[in-house]
Parts: C-alpha cells; sequence; structure tokens
C-alpha cells in the first residue's frame, strides 16, 4: 500500500513543515506516507488539532490481511529505529511480512510541537503513551483497514508502546516484542529524563517558557547524558576505547551530528513527559500495573540485556513475570540500553535470530 493510493495519505515533500533525516548507511528506505487522522482526542481531554500520523510500509499485506507487523519507534527516533529487523532472511522479512513503521507522537514527523501549526511549541497539548497507541489503532483500522495484527514491535518506549498496545487492545495482535522496555517508568528512569531536560533549559535558548533557537550547549550535554552515560554501560566504553583518551573525540562527533542531524528541543520535552506518565496500571479499567499485565493474552517476548541504566532491567523482568506464558530473553551484549539498537553486528544477529524464532513459532 502506498502513500498515493487514495486521497487519505499524502507524501512528504520539501515543501512539507517536516523533515526527514538523512538516510544512514543501515537504513531501509521506503515511501514516506502520512495519514491524516484529523482531530486526535487525548486521554486529558485536550486535543491535538489536524494530527497527522506519520509511517512507512515494507512488504504486502496478504488476502487474509493476517500478516501485519506494526513498529513503534523510541524516544526521539523514528520509523528507521528497528530497520536492523527488517531484510530479506531477517526477523521481519518483507517476504512474509507486511511491516508497518511507525512514528510517535511528537518525534518530529507525526504531529509534534516542532510541527504543528495551530499548537506549535509549548503550546501543544500534553499527550502519553496511550494516546501514542490510540493514534496508531486509529491509523491502523480507519485508514489501513486492519483489525488484527500478526505483532507489535518496539524497544525501549516502542516497547512500552508494545505493552500498552497489548493491554489496550488484547485481542488485536497475536504476539508483541518488547525490547528494554517498562510496563510504569520508575524514579531512576525519571531522574535520567528530568536531568536532561535540565540540560535543554539551562541553555540561554530557554526563556522559561519555550526555546528562543536551537538550544547548542543545551544538547551537547544532553547528548553526554542521554546518548552514552545511560545508553551504554562502563564495559561497552572500555572495550570500544582502550585508550579511554579516545572517548573526547567520539562525543565530539557525536556532539556535531546531533546538532545537525537531530531533534527539536520542544519534542523532546513533550516525549520525555510521556515516558515518564508512562503506566499500563492506569489504562481505564485497570486499578494497578499487575492486573493489566495479567489481562494480556498476546505471546509476549520480553529481551533485556544484563545491565541498563535508562530502564533498570528489573523492571522488564518482573513485568514478563507477570505476563501469563511470556518469555524473557537476556540479550548478550555489553551495550546497556543500546543493545536493542543494532550497535553490533552479535547484537544485531541475536536478536533477528531470537525474535524470527519467536514470530515463527506463532504461525
Amino acid at each position: 500500500m502506498r502513500c498515493d493510493a487514495g486521497p487519505r495519505f499524502v507524501r512528504l515533500s520539501c515543501s512539507s513543515s517536516v523533515r526527514h533525516p538523512p538516510l544512514a548507511a543501515w537504513h531501509v528506505d521506503a515511501p514516506h506516507q502520512v495519514a491524516q487522522l484529523g482531530d486526535l482526542l487525548l486521554e486529558n481531554g485536550e486535543v491535538i488539532e489536524d494530527f497527522r500520523q506519520s509511517f512507512v510500509t515494507h512488504g504486502t499485506l496478504d488476502s487474509t490481511r493476517s500478516n501485519a507487523v506494526l513498529i513503534c519507534s523510541a524516544i526521539t527516533g523514528n520509523h528507521h529505529r528497528l530497520d536492523f529487523l527488517i531484510g530479506p532472511g531477517k526477523a521481519l522479512d518483507p517476504q512474509r511480512w507486511f511491516v508497518i513503521a511507525t512514528d510517535a507522537i511528537g518525534n518530529g514527523l507525526s504531529t509534534s510541537p516542532s510541527n504543528s501549526v495551530r499548537q506549535p511549541r509549548m503550546r501543544f497539548p500534553s499527550f502519553n503513551v496511550r494516546d501514542m497507541v490510540t493514534a496508531q489503532h486509529r491509523l491502523l483500522t480507519r485508514h489501513l483497514g486492519i483489525e488484527r495484527l500478526a505483532a507489535v514491535v518496539g524497544a525501549s518506549m516502542g516497547g512500552m508502546q508494545a505493552l500498552q498496545w497489548a493491554v489496550s487492545h488484547p485481542r488485536t495482535m497475536d504476539a508483541i516484542v518488547a525490547m528494554t522496555p517498562l510496563a510504569r517508568t520508575p524514579a531512576w528512569s525519571r531522574a535520567v529524563n528530568e536531568t536532561t531536560r535540565l540540560c535543554l533549559m539551562a541553555d540561554p535558548a530557554w526563556n522559561g517558557q519555550e526555546f528562543t533557537s536551537p538550544p547548542t550547549r543545551g544538547w551537547q550535554a544532553w547528548l553526554n547524558v542521554q546518548r552514552v552515560l545511560v545508553s551504554r554501560t562502563p564495559h561497552a566504553l572500555a572495550e570500544q576505547f582502550p585508550n579511554p583518551a579516545d572517548l573526547h573525540g567520539w562525543t565530539e562527533t557525536l556532539r556535531r551530528q546531533w546538532l545537525v542531524d537531530g531533534f527539536d528541543a520542544h519534542d523532546f520535552i513533550y516525549q520525555s513527559r510521556a515516558y515518564d506518565m508512562h503506566d499500563v496500571g492506569a489504562t481505564p479499567g485497570f486499578h494497578g500495573v499487575a492486573s493489566a499485565l495479567a489481562s494480556i493474552v498476546a505471546q509476549a517476548l520480553i529481551l533485556t540485556p544484563p545491565l541498563d541504566l535508562y530502564n533498570p532491567v528489573e523492571d522488564a523482568r518482573l513485568a514478563a513475570a507477570s505476563i501469563r506464558g511470556a518469555t524473557h530473553r537476556e540479550i548478550p551484549s555489553k551495550q546497556g540500553h543500546q543493545s536493542a539498537s543494532g550497535t553490533t553486528p552479535d547484537d544485531v544477529a541475536f536478536l533477528n535470530r531470537v525474535i524470527g524464532a519467536f514470530l515463527d513459532s506463532g504461525r
């Protein structure tokens, strides 16, 4: 299904209010599509006006409409986040699966503080992870005509969306794959997000209400905390930099790339606040995390590394133990939170093998 198949979809163009990040060597390119969803009513009663859901697809929907797999993006991520799982012979082979890779609310491609015409920057309404799921559900059912999914797959905030999908729409999917997820955001992860928000707001570009220009110095501090300290581990950095002094050149390269191709600061503030609020136990009709997770009927695969300095692995293990029949697998990686990002060839091979076998077992 392509974006020019009907009037409900549009292609992004160079004149669009959103900017597609440059393609990396490992990205799987596909036509970028946008579904016009109209006004999106949020759980808190506010409305995102003229909401546009960004996504791409890989493969073909089969005649029984039963081979669709939804990918949910991570915080500051986009529809390329799990491209290392997509391709011939990989876990999400487009010859077998119809893969729908979505962009979460507030990532700069779907409607966001950075690109909203009517509700720009800090005038944007507050949203949560369930609102992301609501938008994706509307995309699937009203625009793509898909009522059931073979699987929902995500890492980090994407894994959190996968868990929320299984709680909010339990009969909609056969399986979920949640990498480095949280069922409820703990104090530690909130502390990380609050620290990185303060890094941005310490920049002179923050006037107390919004950013008047890109917060260059704020992003530099943000990146060292968010992308280096808590997204990796001491073992990963020691292995990558036998000469510790080489770290500084690497982080400087990361900072330069981020400032050219990176995220909007308003978008991060909103997405990170949604991350903080995440709690499947607060889903309407439930009274706590345990009861919400116990309601999941989809087959569940939870994947975590031995150590994660952003989303504590103990929380994910407890979530897996609360889901009937769930499988928890440890990713044999030193990369910490980045273990679910395709950082090393070994991580990529492991995740493709394990996720592929899990999805095959349900077919």
